[in-house]
This record gives structure tokens, sequence and C-alpha cells, in this order.
């Protein structure tokens, strides 16, 4: 009887456990748990058809000296003066110097049905020829409608004979961290090949441009995959597969980045329309804020872009954008970070009136800006900088401050130290060793236009300015100084004690 009754009651004991665990999964394990698909093969299937192989053509000089090698002869033997006419004329001579062809392979996805397909600009940088191998063995030649490398993407077009297969976009916006995403593309020329994994991390910076904003990925990608599309679980692009991470120079250790959707449509939707990009020129030069800086602007934490300095006549000088400022919104949007502020701009169409708010001596101003067109070439933001001129002082003596001997420019030092005549300003002589001026790079010769946003002509501007901020309990002083190239940097160096 008792044996009887323990079996209904295991199974509801059971139950009730699997439901009590069940409750308290998170969504994204539930997710994990139901939602996953046992196979991705339907998805992979259809994409594949639109994801070709990049096969490029190049025909290159050879300039190696692979002839002979020139034998060690006495110097003044009979045989010096044929030996250098022989070895002369061999390397001057047709055999060296013949063109020979290189060939490449990469990725690429269709856009367009219509025949046109998306890949890395270094793909196909310098080729020939291009050619673009479909899934099912057509191949067709492409040509270049634009290409861009600072984001490294490129444009091509093929004529087909009939409606290409294509994939949509997505936005990269909306990917997280652990999302599922689907690689594919040609490593190593082996053709189609699908690799699946997770989003890594997003917003990655591995220094390879001024607009870089990568999605990390384990999804397998190795050379040859460079171009093709990283999709996620519904189809849609929301990355072109770019670079690897590979310590020893072999294959995929996991570490793999793309180029966001978000970025490479506003791309290439230029590149189709006028062959180039139109980026956005705001005409700034811009530091990181740190903790220090931060500080010394009153802000209530580092965030934003510093304007180090401001291009003469552009479009920031234009709108009334000083040095000192710091950019924390952008048309709407916040500037958390200083390499946030580029991609923003970059990003707006040329001419468009913006609003920028930033943070000014305490408190928040608003901008409009007439967004101006980067030139190519130029410079995303100038060096040169408006200075405010400063009030006559009283005294020219020399002053012992922050770590840092201060002296009056005159002409001598001027020319000992190559400070250009519009310079104007109080001439470092001496950086202490050990100071906190040095660890952050305070060098002998730069000058001090301004300390935390107030002008300084000579040391005792300097002395009362630093002053005054330790009476103001104010933890460090930010200085603007200007080099002998004539770059400005802020450096925030903490009072003495």
């Amino acid at each position: 009887m008792l044996n009887a009754l323990m079996k209904p009651l295991t199974k509801i004991a059971l139950f009730l456990a699997l439901a009590f665990v069940t409750a308290g999964l998170t969504a994204s394990d539930k997710a994990f748990a139901h939602n996953e698909p046992e196979s991705v093969a339907d998805l992979a299937e259809d994409l594949l058809k639109a994801v070709v192989n990049i096969s490029t053509a190049q025909n290159v000089t050879n300039n190696n000296d692979r002839g002979p090698v020139r034998p060690q002869v006495p110097e003044g033997s009979p045989f010096e003066e044929f030996f250098e006419e022989f070895f002369n004329r061999e390397r001057d001579g047709q055999n060296n110097t013949r063109p020979r062809r290189v060939q490449s392979l990469g990725s690429g996805f269709v856009i367009d049905e219509e025949g046109i397909i998306i890949t890395n600009n270094h793909v196909i940088a310098d080729a020939d020829e291009i050619t673009a191998n479909f899934s099912d063995g057509t191949q067709l030649v492409a040509e270049v409608v634009g290409r861009d490398e600072k984001t490294d993407l490129a444009v091509l077009k093929v004529n087909p004979d009939k409606p290409l297969p294509a994939v949509p976009w997505g936005s990269s916006e909306k990917m997280r961290v652990g999302d599922w995403v689907m690689a594919i593309g040609n490593p190593f020329g082996l053709g189609g090949t699908v690799t699946v994994g997770i989003v890594s991390a997003v917003n990655r910076d591995i220094s390879a441009g001024p607009y870089d904003n990568f999605i990390q990925t384990d999804a397998a990608i190795n050379r040859g995959n460079s171009g093709g599309p990283l999709f996620n679980r519904d189809g849609e692009v929301i990355g072109i597969n770019t670079a690897i991470f590979s310590p020893s120079g072999g294959g995929s250790v996991g570490i793999g980045f793309s180029v966001p959707s978000d970025t490479a449509i506003a791309v290439i939707s230029q590149l189709r329309e006028f062959g180039e990009t139109r980026r956005g020129w705001l005409g700034v030069r811009i530091q990181q804020v740190t903790d220090d800086i931060a500080e010394g602007l009153e802000l209530d934490e580092a965030r934003g872009a510093l304007v180090a300095g401001v291009t003469a006549t552009g479009p920031a000088d234009k709108a009334g954008i000083l040095s000192g400022d710091v950019v924390l919104t952008f048309d709407g949007k916040r500037v958390s970070q200083m390499r946030d502020l580029p991609r923003m701009v970059a990003d707006t169409p040329v001419g468009k009136t913006v609003d920028v708010v930033v943070w000014r001596k305490g408190e928040e101003v608003t901008v409009k800006v007439d967004l101006g067109r980067l030139e190519e070439g130029e410079k995303i933001a100038s060096n040169e900088a408006t200075t405010p001129q400063p009030e006559e002082a009283e005294t020219d003596r020399e002053v012992v401050v922050l770590g840092l001997t201060l002296a009056e420019l005159t002409d001598e030092l001027r020319e000992k130290h190559s400070v250009a005549d519009k310079t104007n300003g109080v001439l470092i002589t001496i950086v202490a060793e050990g100071s906190e001026a040095q660890e952050k790079g305070v060098q002998v010769g730069e000058v001090i236009l301004e300390v935390s946003q107030e002008a300084v002509k000579n040391p005792v501007d300097v002395e009362r300015r630093v002053e005054a901020l330790a009476e103001e309990k104010r933890k460090s002083a930010l200085l603007l100084l200007s080099g002998a190239n004539g770059e400005l940097r802020f450096v925030a160096v903490k009072l003495d004690k």
C-alpha cells in the first residue's frame, strides 16, 4: 500500500521540482532551452546561394633580384670587370622585370538581385580582374562601383542573365553580446563554408581606422572569409567579416571582427550613389576626457570628447565651438567617449544643421553647426586652433609651480624652442624629475596657453590661477599646452599639496 502511494507522490514531487527550476530560469535561459533550432541547415541552405567567392588577379612587375648570386672576387682581380658587367646586365635585363600574375581570394555577398555585391576593399584593392564565383558554378566578371579605405568596404557590380539570390540587411545596433550569429565565406579558398558562434563583444576598437566600431565574434573566420557576411538568426546581414586576431599568424583562435551593418549601410549607400563617400566634417581636434580632466572641468564624470583645437573658418569655428569645450551630445546622440564623435559626424549628411551640446565653464551650452564635407586626404580634425588673447600681466618673474619652471616668452626663447610667433602664453623651461607633470608627458619647450580655461600670458598668471583653484578646493589644474608644431592638447595636473 505504501509503495503504491509513493509512486504518484514521487511523480508529483518531480513535477513540482521541475516547475520550480523552470520558474527560476531567466528569459535568456528559456530561450536557449526552447527556442534554439536543433539545426541551422535550412537557414544556411538559402543563404549560401547569395554568398560568393571573390577571386582577383593582378599583373605585378617582379623587381626582386632573383638571378644568380654574384661571387666574391678579390679587388683588382682580372675577373672583377667581367663579373661587374655580367651581373649588371642580368639585373637590368628582361629576366627580372617580366610581369607576373598574382591571384588572391576573398568573399562577398549579393544585396541586390540586379547584381550588387559587397566585399572588403582590401580583397579587391589594386586588382586588374575581379570575378564573382557563385555556389551553382556561375562565374561573373565584376566591376568596382566604389570603395572606401577607411571602413574597408567595396561595392561591386556584375551583370547576371537572371535575378540573383540576395540577402537583406539587419540592424547591428540590436545585436547583444551572446546573440547567435552565422558566418559564411571562402576560408583558404575552400569554397562556401558555414560557421556558427555568438557575438562576443560590440563596439571594439582594434586601431584599424578612425571609425573603429567592430562586432567581435567567435564564429570561425579565417583567411578568405574577408568580405563575407555575418548573419543573425533571421538570415539578415548584421556585419561584414573583416579581420581576425591570430597571434601565430595562422587560423582562427575564436576572435574575429566584423564591420557593423549600421556603419556599412550608410557607406555603401553613398558608394552606390556617388562612387565615393561624402562624410560630414566638424573641424575640431579632440582628445579623451579622463577622470582628472573631468574634475578639472567640474564635469560630473569622464564622458564626451574634449575639443583640443578648432580649425580656423571650419564648421565648428563658424558656429562658436571653443577649445576647451566638451562635446556631450551630437545631433541628439550621447557622446559617451571620444571615439564616438568621429563616427557620428561622418555618418551625418553634409550640410545638415545639427545641435551640438557642449560643456563650457560649468554649464551646458547648445550650439548649432552646419556640417561641412570631409575632403579626401584631409584630417578628421585639424591641429589649427584659435587661442584667446590674455590680458596684460604685472610682472615677468620666473615661477615654479606644479613641478614646472615657467618663463615669459621672449624672442630669444621663441627661437630656441621653435615657438611660433602667433603662439602667446607661458614657456615651460624645466620639468621636475618625478613630478606628475613629467608622468603626464609635459615637456620642456611647450607653452601653457590656458589654466582651467583661463588664458595666461606670463608665469605670474599661472601661479595666481593655480592658487585660486586651490582656494576653490579643486584637485587639479587643466593646462592647455601648445607644442613646437602648434599641436594643442589638454593635460590635467594635480595641485601641489
